[in-house]
């Protein structure tokens, strides 16, 4: 999650005005593995070793009632969890494929460790793991912001289990640090997560995931951060969190596209700015950093059997913004690949 100064900041940056008169932080207080918080189908557990720790990686297995014997994996951005993937599953699912959505380590309903060393083929390893457990052996990993950024990293570790990549308004499509965005400290992160409100979600989630919108059915997903924050494991989840930003400014994956091999999606919302840091540099550094109209077209030509499918006025959640055109590109964008399983 985004600490409220880069919340408020980013939306400042962005011209947003107030997404509601809400009160700043009213709602209710979850757990730090978002006890309290329900999801859309049964969450299970996979349970496993990593780095010497006893973890457990929540998730949800949805079987379609008429199987078109396909099945996709929905990895979720930083600032979301599985369960904000929930008309998606429903549409997938009502469409014959089978859905894992996975909460990774870190985040949601998952295990908060301390002490990890976060990487993206960390992440990568551990869906791989959960995905062998459950008899997955093939799949159309999907992968949305920061989750877009994992998906290409277990695509290009595990390329024979990927037929198809799909990305959605993913980040580290460009190299902010090597763009001048300047480095935060974990500590740093950390003092920044540990002021995360309700408001300051919701003012960055407006400007930024829908394009200035605000619409009631946003506010859950608004609720089940900022709850985490209001719960007594706040200092838990602030802390993962500072490790995961972190971890995705320090590992960009831009220059890797080219080693792409499968057929890739690309659904890229227009209005998105996102990019990690943009509150803390320079003025001029701001100006030039994301741009999704350019960014999803540079990656479209790196990527070398890339469809790109523009959203012209929706912003970083396009799937939650506008899901029936979201979800006609994706479910056409499914069919559109013969795949073997």
């Amino acid at each position: 999650m985004l600490g409220l100064d880069a919340f408020a900041a980013d939306a400042v940056n962005a011209g947003a005005a107030p997404a509601s008169n809400a009160p700043a932080d009213d709602g209710p207080a979850y757990g730090p593995e978002l006890q309290g918080f329900n999801y859309p189908a049964p969450v299970r557990q996979f349970e496993f070793t990593s780095q010497g720790e006893a973890l457990h990686m929540a998730y949800m297995d949805i079987a379609p009632e008429h199987p078109n014997g396909r099945t996709v994996v929905l990895l979720h951005g930083k600032n979301f969890c599985g369960a904000t993937w929930e008309s998606t599953i429903e549409r997938l699912s009502t469409a014959g494929y089978r859905v894992i959505a996975p909460d990774q380590i870190g985040f949601c309903k998952s295990s908060k460790p301390r002490r990890y060393q976060f990487s993206f083929q960390q992440l990568a390893r551990n869906t791989h793991a959960l995905l062998e457990s459950i008899g997955v052996k093939n799949a159309t990993i999907v992968g949305h912001s920061t989750g877009g950024m994992l998906a290409i990293r277990y695509a290009l570790m595990y390329p024979a289990q990927t037929q198809q990549l799909v990305l959605v308004n993913p980040i580290g499509l460009e190299d902010w640090k090597a763009k001048g965005v300047p480095s935060l400290s974990v500590d740093q992160w950390y003092e920044r997560e540990l002021k995360t409100t309700a408001d300051g979600i919701r003012r960055y989630e407006q400007a930024t995931y829908y394009s200035g919108q605000w619409r009631s059915d946003f506010e859950p997903w608004v609720q089940m951060l900022a709850g985490m924050y209001r719960g007594p494991g706040k200092k838990e989840v602030a802390w993962d969190s500072a490790l995961l930003y972190d971890m995705i400014y320090t590992q960009p994956v831009v220059y890797e596209l080219g080693l792409l091999k499968m057929p890739t999606l690309l659904l890229i919302g227009q209005k998105d700015t996102t990019a990690i840091g943009k509150d803390a540099a320079a003025p001029e550094v701001r100006a030039k950093i994301g741009h999704y109209p350019e960014l999803g077209k540079s990656a479209a030509k790196a990527i070398p059997h890339a469809t790109l499918v523009e959203f012209a006025e929706l912003g970083h959640a396009p799937q939650m913004q506008d899901p029936a055109a979201f979800h006609k590109a994706l479910l056409d964008g499914l069919a559109a690949v013969s795949v073997k399983n």
